[in-house]
């Protein structure tokens, strides 16, 4: 199973006299990052939010948005009335020198600092227990997203480890008749500029054999398809977070490629090593959304 790095979640909940709403989202991430955006009746369990999100959500850029409504006689703000009074006294004072009216001053009066705070209640732990019933269920809709979202991704990163292994085979067959004709090649280039009898032929078999096995490919197309079956048995395995293990071995893969076609020496095996590039390259743009 291949999980999405990115995904949404969204729960909404009234319990007794409050709201919660709490919205998540991931984005893809080399590792977990949180931001998190709570209420000051929260912060004394944001630590427990982010413990929340870390064993849930594993890697990514998270945010999380938490907003607790207060209901009924429950006060959310507090007015400072001595601050208020005392701003008032002042601007009177004032309004007589300058002969204005202060009827309508209320309005301004509160928007002054300091005058309306945030209550310094927080939640208890009953609050704190079903809030956090309200985090695992947004939980939970992220989670399926990224499921859903990673369906895709998988059947995208098998289509392409499916088209490298037949360009791999092809290369197999390709591989004897290259060989043929590079013996071919070199020994009428040293006719032509040595002459047939100049030249030890034994001496010239065994130098021969050295230089074809130089450039042999055999073992990076098993490497390569070890490789490439090692991918696919990552993708087919149960554990969420897979997306490190896919990047280091499609970076090895691409290696074998590379080997490859430094050591062809031939158009068509070059052809083949051009398109698996291709392929390789456009796994790699999955894998950077992979869990």
């Amino acid at each position: 199973m291949v999980k999405s790095m990115t995904g949404f979640g969204r729960a909404e909940q009234t319990i007794n006299e409050k709201t919660y709403l709490v919205e998540i989202k991931s984005l893809n991430g080399k590792q977990l990052e949180i931001n998190l955006k709570i209420p000051p009746l929260l912060k004394t369990y944001e630590f427990d939010v982010r413990n929340l999100l870390q064993a849930n959500l594993f890697r990514g850029t998270i945010e999380c948005f938490i907003s607790i409504k207060q209901n009924g006689s429950l006060k959310p703000v507090v007015i400072n009335t001595d601050l208020i009074k005392a701003y008032y006294k002042q601007i009177d004072e004032l309004a007589d020198d300058l002969k204005i009216d202060t009827n309508s001053v209320l309005s301004a009066l509160l928007r002054l600092p300091e005058v309306v705070t945030p209550s310094n209640e927080v939640l208890n732990e009953n609050d704190w227990s079903d809030l956090k019933k309200v985090i695992e269920d947004a939980l939970n809709e992220l989670n399926k997203h990224r499921i859903d979202e990673g369906k895709s991704l998988e059947k995208e990163l098998k289509l392409r480890i499916k088209n490298i292994n037949k360009q791999e085979e092809e290369i197999l067959k390709l591989e004897p008749k290259r060989k043929e004709r590079m013996k071919a090649e070199l020994l009428t280039m040293l006719e032509e500029n040595v002459g047939k009898e100049n030249y030890d032929a034994n001496r010239m078999e065994q130098e021969l054999i050295y230089y074809i096995e130089k450039i042999d490919i055999r073992e990076e197309q098993v490497r390569l398809k070890n490789h490439c079956d090692y991918f696919k048995t990552i993708l087919d395995d149960a554990e969420e977070s897979k997306g490190k293990k896919l990047a280091f071995v499609i970076q090895e893969i691409g290696r074998e490629i590379n080997t490859t076609g430094s050591k062809a020496y031939d158009s068509q095996i070059q052809k083949c090593v051009v398109l698996m590039k291709d392929e390789m390259e456009k796994a790699k743009e999955q894998i950077f959304n992979v869990l």
